[in-house]
């Protein structure tokens, strides 16, 4: 087959126009196209009043060789490539049992791969499956009633399970890794459209029951799950060449699990076992990440904004942003996790302190648009000294938020105008917020550094003036957004194993290498290779 790029048409083209339009880009007669089949559809909305389609279209025609011959200089005219994913290891006959710890989508993506390999591996989640986690989630939300063990954080699925579901990223990846995870989610009972569009999204009810389904997979291919099981230690030993090993893992209620090969993704809220991994000795230090708010606007603002007379049109679907501003202070305010008709929700998972996240359906058809308005921090000009010390930093913001949200999980909330005025807000206005079980309004500079509130308040007005309506006065901040990334970096070699401990693989957010769904299960898959690729080499 022949893949044609950058094709480009109007947004309310028929049918038959993408037919005749493959056929006078490479210059053939209707008969000498067989078949074409879409690949890849994304929308240029830049001219609001002439939005258009691109398409990347897979074709067979009846002489293939002379349209390559014809168009051999042409990049956007070349062979399909082949996106297949190929095991790379089998299984040893007598080898050790792989241990992942995390069943978030690293951990999911690597137990998988490691059962297709016929590696039978043994996954612990400290949280529930993925069903009972979602009923303690809504528990925090609708009762202000939180489980440390059981939440957006901790559990089946990972905190990807309650967000906006994205799955693209900017990995470059010539083995087109990412088109395995996408492929593994539409056997899952995904929508086949997310092969196609070039901003896939899935929503959280149905990542629920692909998660489930992925892990009757993995059973069924011989891996083990065992949930409510948290890794309390990690029993690590000195060998004969004086290089450290992993031996086996101490589990809660007292179990040890002996294991010589372990993934660790752990997601990038298991704060206590950033700890413990640090006790043992295991190479850790701090990474960048960011901090701020969720803030909130109607859908139908950004829509019209994006979109113009266009808004509402299904194939655009609920329209999206990507904005940031370099500040006069020096820092870097941008929008993060953006989710279109979604809402704002507690993510939190530890008692006394507050976290916002975002969420959306499939459908995103919630009356709001909400985004991480967030500040880039380092660990050198920010939380110097101690590799754990963007944790302390995190918890110190959160502690604060609980505090000014009531102390009773309501999270602190501001009228943008009032923030910009600095003062703080006593209603709310015309824009209502999402977030659950509530709001507090309050000043949300008593919730953050100075440096991030004095950067915030210059890009907002600047933001204002890209996207009309974004500095609307009504418009709704809600804090704190902490938990933006991993506040640390587990650091690991060329054959992905702990750069200071033998048998442990780092994997995904948690340990620093990989940021949302799909870039996190990519990774995953990186890491059983390179665990199974260890196995043969032992």
């Amino acid at each position: 087959m022949i893949r044609l790029t950058e094709l480009t048409l109007p947004l309310h083209h028929p049918d038959e126009a993408l037919p005749a339009a493959i056929c006078k880009r490479l210059r053939i007669t209707p008969r000498d196209l067989v078949r074409h089949v879409v690949a890849r559809r994304a929308h240029d909305a830049r001219d609001k009043t002439r939005i258009t389609l691109v398409y990347s279209v897979d074709v067979n025609v009846k002489d293939e060789a002379a349209v390559l011959a014809r168009f051999r200089k042409d990049r956007q005219v070349e062979r399909t490539p082949d996106t297949s994913y190929r095991i790379v290891a089998r299984a040893p006959a007598h080898g050790p049992r792989p241990v992942v710890i995390g069943a978030g989508p690293c951990g999911l993506f690597a137990a998988l791969i490691l059962a297709q390999m016929g590696l039978r591996p043994i996954i612990l989640d400290r949280g529930k499956v993925v069903r009972e986690r979602t009923k303690d989630t809504w528990g925090l939300w609708r009762r202000g009633v939180l489980d440390p063990e059981s939440n957006v954080q901790f559990g089946e699925g990972g905190a990807g399970t309650f967000s906006d579901g994205k799955l693209y990223s900017r990995i470059k990846d010539q083995r087109h890794l990412d088109r395995k995870v996408l492929t593994e989610f539409v056997k899952a009972g995904a929508p086949a459209e997310i092969l196609t569009e070039a901003h896939p999204h899935i929503g959280t009810f149905r990542l629920v029951t692909m998660v489930e389904s992925m892990r009757a997979t993995i059973e069924g291919l011989g891996g083990e799950y065992r949930f409510s099981t948290r890794v309390d230690g990690i029993d690590v030993a000195t060998d004969a060449t004086r290089q450290r090993r992993v031996h086996g893992l101490h589990l809660n209620g007292g179990d040890y699990l002996a294991a010589s090969h372990v993934i660790l993704a752990i997601g990038h809220s298991a704060r206590d076992s950033f700890a413990m991994l640090h006790a043992a000795g295991v190479h850790v230090e701090a990474k960048p990440f960011s901090i701020g708010v969720r803030i909130e606007h109607p859908q139908s603002w950004i829509d019209r904004s994006r979109f113009g007379t266009d808004a509402g049109n299904p194939i655009l679907g609920a329209a999206e942003y990507h904005i940031s501003h370099h500040c006069s202070n020096g820092r870097t305010v941008y929008s993060f996790c953006m989710c279109p008709g979604g809402t704002v929700v507690a993510a939190t998972s530890e008692e006394g302190r507050v976290a916002t996240n975002g969420m959306s359906q499939y459908s995103r058809n919630e009356r709001n648009a909400n985004s991480g308005l967030v500040v880039a921090i380092d660990p050198e000009r920010d939380f110097p000294g101690h590799p754990l010390a963007g944790i302390a930093l995190q918890r110190r913001l959160e502690e604060r938020a609980f505090v000014a949200g009531g102390s009773s999980y309501n999270a602190p909330a501001q009228r943008l105008g009032d923030f910009l005025a600095g003062r703080p807000s006593t209603s709310l206005g015309v824009v209502t917020p999402s977030y659950q079980p509530g709001v507090t309004p309050t000043d949300l500079a008593e919730c953050l550094p100075d440096f991030a509130v004095a950067a915030m308040r210059e890009a907002l007005p600047v933001f204002g003036r890209q996207i009309p309506g974004y500095d609307h006065p009504d418009v709704v901040m809600t804090g704190v957004e902490t938990r933006t990334s991993s506040p640390v970096r587990f650091t690991r070699g060329d054959d992905f194993q702990s750069l200071n401990t033998i048998g442990l693989f780092p994997a995904g957010e948690g340990a620093g290498y990989a940021g949302g769904i799909l870039s996190a299960a990519v990774d995953g898959i990186k890491v059983a290779e390179a665990l199974a690729a260890s196995l043969g080499r032992a």
